[in-house]
């Protein structure tokens, strides 16, 4: 196979959440993020164990890849950081960082040839800016023939947002808005100033801001301003330009320190601490933050369907994981159809970079069977193993069921209040679990929330909990009949429907929807069903499989999660635990 075919590896190096993808002449056949093996979070260190698990299903090692693609060019924006480092000498330790980061991905052969110390990497290493990167994940697997595309983030090779156009299978970059202005960086301060410190909590402000009201927009909107061509920061309540920030820690974890200035402070008042308690005021400062947000994000969306004109438009980036804006955009502009991937953040990346090199080098069409789905599986055989090597049959009941017997035994379990968790085939690509790696209740249960983090999650009682519906029955239950595989977007829940299904509807009647079709995961999709013919409900309450770390990979991870929590049955496959 290795002499007929051209095997690229993709990768996300020293951005958050490290992943690699393989594609073989063009075929998507596999990706994963690095944290799902190492059980550390969002990690930024070389992205060894996911490689790994993407040579074993080709059935190749190190030596067979012809090209590692990497989602950065270092060359990327060169003029425009020269006359900004010249122009402020505040940043040379920004540049100093920067030049040292990209020595370690200049030096990235290194890294490769150690994943098997008999067998040298022999291919060629390409680097792909970071922004076409990110749009090309999205726009190569849309099913748009044309399409207009933003990409939103923090920074990547000095920028922090592009757009452009995507037709006749052509993809051409046309603007970029570059550092120091972010909205990326807008979010994550005030997410900081908020007091949710770790990277990546900004999902818990979009949770928190559905309990308040925007008292503080005028004041907001003093930090990041509208203009022509996008936005800007006002960077007198910034310091992310003057001073190293951030730093990666032995682990790969991005540890930051505050992002804001003090000037900040003088115009919201003090800074909630991690430890202090969430007030009314603080609701009240993470609705204004989402709509300033919103604001901003809606003005750019315009922006580029003023250029472009068309009605279809991908979003990528870290900032298209704001599914309360996402949510919005086909009310809020005039664009009709709208895609997000699955995984539209850095270590999306990995894919688009690939993407990028094959499109401008090979004549293959990009295809992928399922691209919700892409890393780790196992057989019930492999399960097994693991179940003895564990001696679970000394301590719990373990028997083995065929699906036609699963599905029912499950679905009446989930009635009688119990939490499940749900193992079945490819882990998912993205940072949402989407019913492979899944934990599992009725949504008819007002006090499911509770239940379950007293159970499992023991996280903030302010974060909802997501709806996975068949997708027939979408518009029964939400306002706009919308396919969303990917919980991409959070939709509103119809009025009558609300008071039915409490244990998914948020505070403001909305859900994070999951549209789930039997063509793209059988077995989840036979589960809803099989609940709806009980209940009337065709909708089944879905949150990552996981206690306060990346969501399970392997049944070892699943068992231990099962293990420590007070989960009611786990299910590995045909393998059904319980207590």
């Amino acid at each position: 196979m290795k002499k007929n075919s051209v095997f690229i590896l993709g990768i996300n190096f020293l951005h958050s959440d490290a992943s690699a993808c393989l594609f073989r002449d063009g075929v998507l056949i596999a990706a994963s993020e690095e944290e799902r093996f190492t059980r550390i979070k969002h990690t930024a260190l070389f992205p060894e164990r996911a490689i790994i698990f993407c040579l074993k299903e080709a059935n190749l090692d190190i030596s067979d890849i012809d090209f590692v693609t990497i989602n950065s060019n270092p060359l990327s924006g060169f003029v425009k950081k020269l006359i900004y480092l010249f122009s402020n000498f505040s940043s040379i330790k920004i540049a100093v960082l920067s030049l040292l980061n990209t020595k370690k991905k200049i030096s990235i052969k290194k890294y490769l040839d150690k994943i098997d110390l008999n067998k040298n990497f022999k291919g060629k290493i390409k680097f792909i800016n970071h922004h076409e990167s990110h749009i090309a994940s999205s726009v190569y697997f849309s099913n748009f023939s044309e399409c207009a595309n933003l990409s939103i983030d923090g920074f990547g090779d000095f920028s922090s947002s592009a757009s452009g156009f995507y037709a006749d299978d052509k993809l051409k970059i046309d603007s970029k808005i570059y550092f120091p202005h972010s909205l990326g960086i807008f979010y994550q301060s005030l997410t900081q100033f908020l007091g949710f410190k770790s990277y990546g909590d900004e999902y818990k402000v979009m949770g928190l801001s559905s309990y308040g009201k925007p008292k503080y927009f005028n004041k907001i909107s003093k930090i990041v301003k509208k203009t022509n061509f996008g936005f800007e920061l006002n960077l007198k309540y910034f310091i992310h330009h003057k001073k190293k920030i951030f730093h990666i820690n032995d682990s790969g974890q991005y540890i930051y320190k505050n992002l804001y200035s003090k000037k900040l402070i003088e115009l919201l008042g003090p800074e909630r601490h991690p430890e202090e308690k969430i007030t009314q005021h603080h609701f009240d400062l993470a609705r204004s933050i989402q709509e300033v947000y919103e604001d901003v994000f809606f003005h750019l969306i315009n922006k580029v369907y003023e250029k472009y004109k068309v009605e279809n438009l991908t979003i990528s980036g870290g900032c298209a994981m704001n599914s309360l804006a996402n949510g919005k955009i086909d009310n809020k502009t005039k664009f009709k159809n709208i895609y997000v991937s699955p995984n539209p953040g850095d270590a999306g990346g990995a894919i688009g970079s690939a993407c990028i090199f094959i499109k401008n080098n090979f004549n293959f069409k990009i295809k992928v069977e399922n691209y919700s789905y892409l890393g780790s599986w196992y057989t019930n055989d492999e399960i097994l193993t693991q179940i003895n090597k564990m001696e679970l049959k000394n301590k719990f009941k373990v028997q083995f069921m065929k699906y036609d017997e699963l599905y029912p035994l499950i679905a009446k379990a989930l009635t009688e209040e119990k939490i499940i968790g749900w193992f079945q085939g490819k882990m998912e690509w993205g940072p949402r679990a989407l019913g492979n790696r899944s934990i599992l209740a009725d949504p008819r249960n007002v006090n499911i929330k509770n239940i379950i983090n007293l159970k499992i999650k023991r996280r903030e009682s302010f974060r909802p909990f997501a709806p996975s519906i068949m997708r027939e029955h979408v518009g029964d239950w939400f306002v706009n009949n919308k396919n969303v595989p990917y919980m991409s977007e959070v939709q509103a829940i119809k009025k009558e429907k609300r008071i039915l299904i409490p244990g998914v509807t948020h505070v403001d009647g909305s859900g994070r929807l999951q549209s789930v079709l039997e063509n793209e995961n059988k077995h989840y999709y036979r589960l809803i069903k099989e609940f709806y013919k009980i209940t009337g409900v065709p909708i089944i309450l879905n949150t990552s499989f996981n206690e306060n770390e990346p969501i399970v990979n392997d049944p070892i991870d699943a068992i231990n999660c099962y293990k420590r929590t007070n989960m009611d049955i786990l299910v590995l496959g045909n393998w059904v635990i319980s207590r």
